[in-house]
């Protein structure tokens, strides 16, 4: 079908540029697949960091002989984790907001999936989740990390027992709600649309009902729902997250 057979199309104030008319979720409405396709400034920085290595160095190598680029970086680096621990991050992608600054040191990245974990918390939907200070406090080892099952220690094990990102989200779901993938994939979307639909609240009382069935304590699953809540439009993909901080 012709596009504009399906949806409204405007001229926009840009010669030659036409635009849809309806917003993500009247797409939504008809089933219609919204892309994102987005420009990233940091990915030119890199692709000229890399061009001036090689016209300064012309004989930088990795350790297999093979010229500078991003896949060829080492993966852990002693003293650029260092680095990022002191907040010495101006200029770094992700981690130079004055926020992200503040949590280095007391978070202390040391390999990638703490970088992972630092691109991730550092938002809305962790700190209104109240996900931060336990994660902290567990990473310090001021307060033991206790798994309810054995199930949700494979889930959340890598986050030390407090849901970061989406995917756990739909996966506490899953094991321990009860959900059918599909109803799991349907709390995701209302936790990305919670500030606007408020349809997140539908999930609360089948969420909790299910992990009380499957022998979870009650006020464990409440828990656990309410940092679902925090996430809202907010929440962060683990996939999204590391992707970023390969960047980084």
């Amino acid at each position: 079908d012709r596009l504009d057979e399906v949806v409204p199309i405007v001229k926009t104030a840009m010669e030659e540029r036409k635009m849809v008319e309806w917003d993500k979720d009247d797409l939504d409405a008809v089933k219609i697949l919204k892309v994102d396709v987005l420009a990233l400034g940091m990915l030119t920085c890199l692709k000229r960091a890399f061009t001036l290595l090689t016209d300064h160095y012309p004989g930088a190598r990795d350790p297999f002989g093979r010229p500078y680029v991003l896949a060829t970086l080492p993966e852990e680096h002693e003293d650029v984790y260092a680095m990022i621990q002191r907040a010495d991050t101006l200029g770094v992608f992700q981690i130079e907001s004055r926020a992200q600054m503040s949590m280095l040191p007391r978070l202390k990245p040391e390999n990638f999936y703490d970088l992972v974990i630092e691109v991730a918390i550092v938002r809305p939907g962790p700190i209104q989740g109240d996900m931060v200070h336990p994660y902290l406090r567990r990473r310090q080892g001021k307060e033991a990390v206790h798994y309810p099952s054995l199930a949700l220690k494979k889930i959340l094990g890598k986050t030390l027992g407090v849901p970061l990102f989406q995917e756990q989200a739909m996966k506490i779901a899953i094991v321990a709600g009860g959900f059918r993938p599909g109803e799991a994939d349907e709390l995701r979307r209302a936790m990305a649309t919670f500030k606007r639909t408020g349809t997140i609240g539908n999930y609360r009382q089948r969420m909790i009902d299910g992990m009380v069935g499957n022998g979870y304590d009650k006020e464990f699953a409440e828990r656990c729902f309410k940092q679902i809540e925090g996430f809202g439009e907010y929440g962060f993909p683990e996939s999204h997250a590391a992707s970023f901080a390969l960047l980084v």
